[in-house]
């Protein structure tokens, strides 16, 4: 891999970082509602909003809080502190992202364990019993919003059988055996739509290999079909599916707030929402930008990670 390629994607990365906080910081201000008046109440008198709001800063020119805003967060990673909590939004930051990357990882890793059998299988027989199935079990999983299939995993799992909790957070370095029975219900709620989605994509990447010649001619040498599809088929699809898998992972860590509040997820997701209902603008700036920063990490590193699925692969 060429360093210059690899500083190109950093910069690019930076420049749509930047993007992103130039944008989030100029559209919040416009969003209706103050923030001192949530703060103070609807009693509050005009002149007590605009002496808290100077008190805050938010009487400044824009560009001014802009670049003080940036400049912490570049120099000391510090996101200031909350409008209605007045407590620093870096420490916050840092007890809630860790529950989010665990939720978001283990829902992937659910999807990946419905979506690689279910495509591949789908893709052995087009047409067939298996391939009507895997298509009629994706378009469920994408046409169910999360919300109602997380009901129903905690209608059936936590109050009818009552094997699993319907909702609240362990961490795991206290209790591993209680953060996964915490985890299983929110992250299956994500990860059965997240493979449903995948399945799609596994089927169709599957189905385009299958069709190759190299594959007919490893089968017409007689190779054993769990060896023809491992070694012949799914290495060479490996990047398609590698494509999806990274857009999942990243979609998982910034659209999983719905699966956050049902679940009672003390996750960045929760955070965001609740920041929006409070109008408190730099919790909410911090978390777009966070949730945009794993975007874009995600999908450099799936770029990546191209050149070890594939050494032919080469970036200039």
């Amino acid at each position: 891999m060429s360093p210059n390629y690899l500083l190109r994607r950093l910069g690019t990365l930076l420049l749509v970082l930047f993007g992103v906080s130039v944008l989030t910081f100029a559209i919040m201000p416009l969003v209706p509602g103050s923030p001192a008046r949530v703060k103070l109440g609807i009693q509050a008198t005009p002149e007590n909003v605009a002496a808290l709001e100077k008190q805050l800063g938010l009487d400044r020119p824009l560009v001014s809080q802009y670049f003080d805003w940036i400049l912490g967060i570049v120099t000391r990673f510090d996101f200031g502190n909350s409008l209605i909590s007045d407590k620093p939004i870096t420490g916050e930051v840092a007890r809630r992202l860790p529950a989010t990357l665990q939720l978001a990882f283990v829902a992937l890793l659910i999807g990946l364990i419905i979506a690689l059998p279910a495509g591949i299988l789908a893709a052995l027989r087009p047409g067939g019993k298996r391939d009507l199935a895997a298509m009629v079990f994706s378009q469920i999983g994408v046409s169910i919003p999360d919300f109602w299939m997380g009901i129903l995993f905690i209608v059936f799992f936590a109050e009818y059988l009552q094997w699993l909790p319907s909702s609240g957070f362990v961490p795991i370095t206290e209790d591993f055996l209680s953060w996964f029975r915490h985890i299983i219900l929110p992250a299956l709620t994500a990860g059965f739509i997240s493979g449903a989605i995948m399945t799609r994509f596994v089927r169709s990447a599957m189905l385009e290999v299958l069709g190759q010649d190299y594959v007919r001619t490893a089968r017409a040498k007689g190779l054993n079909e769990r060896i023809v599809i491992n070694k012949h088929a799914l290495r060479n699809a490996s990047i398609s599916i590698a494509t999806i898998v990274g857009l999942q992972m990243a979609t998982l860590l910034s659209a999983v707030v719905v699966v956050e509040i049902i679940f009672a997820w003390p996750g960045l997701g929760s955070l965001a929402l609740n920041a929006t209902l409070q109008r408190d603008y730099p919790v909410l700036q911090a978390s777009v930008l966070l949730f945009a920063t794993a975007f874009a990490v995600v999908n450099l590193l799936t770029d990546l990670s191209y050149v070890l699925l594939d050494p032919s692969v080469e970036y200039a």
